[in-house]
């Protein structure tokens, strides 16, 4: 099986091409292109883009899913076969009589001015399942992402796009096994968790910390790098953003 060839087959499909008209527009051997998409043959990343672009999939795909994002996380062969059976399922309609060399002059002349392909199964099936997830620095600046599943529309019980990655800026939790450079997932909770590591402001500062609940309405901020240490804050001085469900560490 190639993940590749199920891509080119599933977008061939979307554009309503036939294998011979897509080797045309591409100018590689029908056999070739055959034997890609049944997984025969190998098809390096970049030809498989120029394919891609050549039956009308538009740049702008690129940007949020690589290659290997798709080929890493969705069943392409099982996605194309509903894509097929629509396609076979069509109400044949009778082409209107025209020379063949006009025929194939009107699928492979799109060049620069083709719309492309409105859509993606790949890209719609990747945002229904995969979020990126941003990573957050100290001042909460993007710094880069990972993709997550979404599971019955959530992330950790949360709407995907309310939460995010903290960079750990430092070791003031390296006692609680959060180290510098460890990313924390941040899921929004607003108000403190008894013994949860959660995402704090206070006195103008965010930091994450171990959180403690007390009776009289206040929290004791826990951290731990070469020693112990604890702040004790009224809950109406501190701001809540969310608590750290999950760590992803650095080797």
């Amino acid at each position: 099986m190639s993940r590749l060839g199920d891509l080119i087959r599933t977008e061939r499909l979307r554009a309503k091409l036939t294998p011979k008209q897509v080797a045309k527009k591409c100018g590689i051997a029908e056999s070739y292109l055959i034997a890609v998409e049944n997984g025969t043959k190998i098809i390096a990343d970049d030809q498989a883009r120029r394919i891609l672009k050549k039956i009308g999939l538009r740049e702008q795909t690129e940007a949020d899913f690589t290659l290997d994002d798709i080929a890493a996380t969705v069943d392409l062969a099982a996605m194309a076969s509903p894509v097929a059976k629509s396609v076979a399922e069509r109400p044949k309609q009778k082409p209107a009589p025209q020379p063949k060399e006009e025929v194939v002059a009107s699928v492979s002349s799109g060049g620069e001015e083709e719309k492309g392909v409105s859509g993606s199964v790949w890209l719609d099936a990747l945002t229904s399942v995969l979020k990126r997830v941003p990573v957050m620095n100290a001042v909460m600046k993007p710094v880069d992402y990972r993709l997550l599943p979404i599971q019955s529309g959530r992330i950790e019980g949360a709407a995907p796009d309310k939460v995010f990655y903290y960079l750990a800026p430092d070791d003031s939790m390296r006692g609680f096994r959060i180290q510098q450079g460890d990313l924390a997932l941040i899921v929004p909770a607003h108000s403190p968790i008894d013994g949860a590591v959660m995402l704090v402001e206070y006195n103008s500062h965010r930091f994450l910390r171990k959180v403690k609940k007390m009776a009289d309405f206040s929290v004791i901020l826990q951290s731990f790098d070469r020693e112990y240490d604890a702040i004790t804050a009224q809950i109406s001085e501190c701001t809540f953003i969310g608590r750290a469900a999950k760590l992803e560490v650095t080797l």
